[in-house]
């Protein structure tokens, strides 16, 4: 996973719980749904770049071992 893609994961993950918290503290249950939404987005894209870092080690791996 890039930098700039866990740095952007982070900022809408905490833009998320900011939202929810207010949306609890303003009895606002449309802002607290919306920042519980953008939490799992984030989490969402976070499990994708996991993949995507894990499908790459995986690949490193069989090269190495072609190569022996």
């Amino acid at each position: 996973m890039g930098i700039s893609d866990k740095i952007s994961n982070e900022a809408e993950n905490v833009k998320g719980k900011a939202k929810e918290t207010t949306g609890k503290m303003t009895d606002n249950e449309s802002l607290e749904a919306e920042g519980k939404m953008d939490q799992a987005s984030a989490k969402t894209k976070k499990v994708g770049e996991k993949a995507k870092d894990a499908m790459g080690d995986a690949k490193d791996a069989a090269k190495d071992a072609l190569r022996r």
